[in-house]
């Protein structure tokens, strides 16, 4: 056997083995992903009457949100205000990161905010359905609702799809070009050369997005690689210890810090040793690069801490700023959006021919 008969052989071993291991998560990942790419659109529209709020004279202070935040969620590693830019008819989308101690929850909360009145209008944990199906999808997509170790095995398949990438490439090299040609067709013969067909043309033109989408998502999810990280999650997160300086005086210093800043996320803290970071696009920014610039702010002295420009960043950092907008399908507007929703189909879509192969395969070697 001659060595590139060899390496096609072992390529397509270990294309077949990554694809049978990993293809029921992958079909569920791509699934998650597709129906969160409209989250924001899909979520405004279903809980319209309840997110959709009247305003009523002077929006609250935001301090006087975190507060009472802090005191309904006494233990919290920090907030997140997701919606800085939501429109006057819009409630305040906030992020809650706690810490249970355990291994096997991946503690993520939300809390959606009437900014008039203060009212609560949806709370819940992301393990459950209390904050909606959609919030409930997000955490899925990112660990399976296994806790811990579902976000690294979240991380794993997206190495798995990189090598079955890469492993498909081997195989079907010869093919790639015809293939990106319509040079070669479908043959509708029998569900064996219909599945091969398919899986061929859908696995050659997804190569280039499979491999942005996953490598992305492994890159994001690294940090569950970190031992460390781990160690951290079996501590139950300490009381609140809430900011000595109002969170509205922070945001109005970090607005004259950086006054071309376009605030698309507001970190509060509720931990010592965390600052209140606010994030988002400069203007005349292109899309595809995300809230990489930012102004920190000390809590407790109310200081400026650091300020952070795309502009001032290498290139390797600057890359590293495109990968959450390539990630989500965020920077191109519906055109875009609906390529992912069709794209992250498609891992689905070549499980179920991947296996049809192999079912084959074994069969015939039965």
């Amino acid at each position: 056997m001659s060595k590139r008969n060899y390496a096609t052989k072992l390529a397509f071993s270990l294309h077949s083995w990554l694809g049978l291991i990993s293809g029921i998560f992958l079909l569920l990942l791509g699934l998650s992903g597709s129906a969160l790419v409209f989250l924001k659109e899909i979520d405004l529209a279903l809980h319209s009457g309840l997110l959709h709020v009247k305003p009523t004279g002077k929006v609250m202070s935001l301090d006087t949100i975190y507060r009472k935040i802090g005191e309904e969620h006494p233990r919290l590693a920090g907030i997140a205000w997701l919606n800085p830019d939501a429109a006057t008819n819009e409630a305040y989308e906030f992020r809650l990161y706690q810490n249970d101690g355990k291994l096997s929850t991946y503690d993520l909360g939300m809390m959606s905010i009437d900014p008039y009145s203060g009212r609560i209008l949806r709370e819940g944990n992301l393990k459950d359905l209390n904050a909606g199906f959609l919030h409930w999808l997000v955490q899925f997509h990112w660990s399976f609702q296994l806790g811990i170790p579902g976000l690294l095995l979240a991380t794993i398949f997206g190495i798995t799809m990189l090598l079955s990438s890469i492993t498909g490439i081997i195989i079907y090299r010869k093919y790639v070009w015809k293939v990106l040609l319509f040079k070669v067709k479908i043959k509708w013969k029998n569900w064996r050369t219909i599945s091969s067909g398919i899986h061929r043309f859908v696995g050659v033109w997804a190569l280039i997005f499979q491999v942005v989408i996953f490598f992305t998502g492994f890159w994001m999810n690294k940090f569950s690689l970190d031992p460390e990280y781990w160690k951290r999650q079996t501590v139950l997160c300490p009381m609140n210890t809430l900011s000595m300086q109002s969170m509205d005086m922070m945001l109005l210093k970090t607005q004259k810090q950086m006054p071309d800043l376009i605030i698309n996320k507001v970190y509060l803290p509720t931990q010592p040793g965390k600052n209140f970071r606010a994030s988002g696009k400069v203007k005349g920014q292109a899309a595809i690069f995300g809230n990489v610039n930012a102004v920190s702010v000390n809590p407790t002295t109310g200081e400026i801490v650091s300020t952070e420009r795309l502009a001032e960043k290498d290139v390797g950092k600057k890359l590293e700023a495109t990968f959450f907008s390539l990630h989500v399908g965020d920077f191109g507007g519906i055109p875009v959006k609906v390529l992912y929703v069709l794209v992250g189909l498609l891992p689905g879509l070549l499980s179920i021919t991947g296996a049809l192969l192999w079912w084959r395969r074994v069969k015939i070697g039965s």
